[in-house]
């Protein structure tokens, strides 16, 4: 029975597997004090290496991390160049400590359109951190969901085209097959500071049948209380990915 109903169903009281979290409100946090934007970034760097900590220690086996949408190009390219910056020194400071830590440290998203430096330091990261088998950090840079669908497509396309594939073959679980986080779970949890309740084109397909989690506290000052908030709350809910609460609760079909 197990089996026939779907192996994902899950009752109350489970750890996410997989928390996704888009990162709100660093700006506003830094204009509150009188403080350029870019402030308020370094904060959230500071927020995001106490999460990825308490993560580890919970053993949550993979956490997204929205650090720079496909859309962000559109902000004042002072802050766009600030930025990439930013994220080259956290790369350069942070890929040891994930190492030694057991850490497996993935960027997501068109990696292309960033300088050649960045992304040279993107595949170092992601190598010496490879054979980590403990949390994957997981971050979208350059990310959108809406772009992930599509490169997913435009692969399927080329698999048609080269006859590897049939319109017949083409099922959601192919589609998935070709998404950038293809090899993890789906989201269980998904969390946003700041106040904002939308999911801004991020893990689009992925977030079908996750848990959301809103909250007006901005990045910086989310911690690891707040963490543990957003988990309690998944942990108190009923997950019945199109069942009826009856068959979750009837145990013989666990």
């Amino acid at each position: 029975m197990a089996n026939e109903l779907g192996s994902n169903l899950i009752i109350n009281g489970s750890n996410p597997k997989h928390i996704a979290i888009i990162m709100d409100g660093n700006g506003r946090w830094a204009q509150k004090r009188m403080m350029p934007r870019i402030m308020g970034h370094h904060a959230g760097v500071k927020a995001v290496r106490k999460i990825v900590e308490y993560c580890a220690k919970q053993n949550i086996e993979v956490l997204s991390l929205f650090a720079f949408s496909s859309e962000n190009w559109r902000r004042p390219k002072e802050e766009v160049s600030l930025l990439m910056e930013l994220f080259m020194n956290t790369l350069k400071t942070q890929v040891d400590k994930l190492d030694k830590n057991n850490i497996r440290l993935r960027i997501i998203g068109d990696k292309a359109a960033f300088p050649e430096k960045l992304q040279e330091k993107i595949r170092a990261a992601e190598a010496q951190t490879a054979q980590n088998d403990g949390l994957t950090l997981l971050i979208a840079a350059n990310y959108g969901g809406r772009w992930d669908i599509t490169q997913a497509a435009q692969k399927i396309a080329a698999g048609i085209k080269a006859g590897q594939i049939q319109e017949q073959d083409i099922t959601e679980e192919l589609i998935n097959s070709h998404l950038v986080t293809a090899d993890l779970p789906e989201p269980d949890l998904f969390i946003r500071s700041g106040g904002e309740e939308r999911v801004s084109n991020f893990l689009l397909w992925q977030l079908a049948y996750t848990e959301f989690f809103f909250t007006d506290v901005l990045w910086p000052e989310f911690d690891q209380a707040m963490m543990q908030k957003a988990i309690d709350s998944f942990k108190s809910r009923q997950r019945r990915f199109g069942h009826t609460g009856e068959q979750v609760i009837d145990k013989r079909i666990l």
